[in-house]
């Protein structure tokens, strides 16, 4: 499912959107306020960002910055701000695209989904390969130059949430939230550690490093 965080301190309208997006089968994390958005982004990875710039305790512009400094999720600005330069300022910082309000919820949608078809997200995972560490989603196989590798299902798991969210950094708790959801059984904070580096001791070498500590925060996956 498509999980996106909009970001709006208009309640009513924030509560529009999520009803009207949930209906299309996204998966909608609100927030309503700088500080409220930035502690969601930190903890979770998004498909799309919706995003307001004139937030009580601070500036959507910077707030873009701030998300764009730990992912390279799409972002759509969603404003009153009209101006020109408004405009072009949220596509210099990246973003996707600048709708500005009154606007039309089915017009959203359709640039919502336009985004969405633009950077693969209604396709499967593609396969991974660079040339040392390969590996089919389809078939669960894992290989390091062409040699098979044996992966648990957890050890799997990880992996492919690493792979999917490349250059993200991942929180531990994302990562204790999302293999408990995936496998079905709890996965405690040691735990998460050890299968972190028995996945590093069968994917990694000297000359070849994938998933970087970010000390104090989680890990990220640096792989091509």
């Amino acid at each position: 499912m498509v999980r996106m965080l909009v970001v709006e301190d208009d309640e009513l309208l924030l509560n529009t959107l999520k009803f009207d997006l949930e209906a299309e089968g996204f998966e909608i994390i609100p927030a309503t306020s700088y500080k409220d958005g930035m502690a969601k982004a930190k903890n979770h990875i998004y498909d799309l960002v919706i995003l307001d710039i004139n937030l009580p305790d601070g500036d959507g512009f910077n707030l873009c910055k701030e998300i764009k400094s730990i992912s390279d999720v799409p972002i759509v600005f969603l404003t009153a701000r009209d101006l020109e330069e408004d405009e072009i300022r949220g596509f210099d910082l990246g973003a996707d695209d600048y709708i500005t309000k009154p606007f039309s919820l089915k017009l959203l949608k359709k640039r919502i989904n336009a985004i969405l078809k633009r950077v693969g997200l209604h396709s499967k995972l593609v396969n991974y390969d660079d040339g040392f560490l390969s590996v089919d989603f389809d078939t669960f196989k894992v290989s390091i130059l062409d040699k098979e590798k044996n992966l648990t299902s957890t050890e799997f798991n990880l992996l492919k949430i690493f792979i999917e969210s490349k250059g993200t950094i991942l929180t531990r708790n994302f990562l204790l939230e999302t293999l408990w959801d995936q496998n079905l059984k709890f996965v405690n904070d040691h735990a998460l550690s050890v299968q972190i580096n028995r996945l590093r001791s069968k994917i990694e070498d000297d000359n070849h490093k994938y998933i970087k500590t970010i000390y104090g925060v989680g890990y990220q996956w640096i792989g091509r």
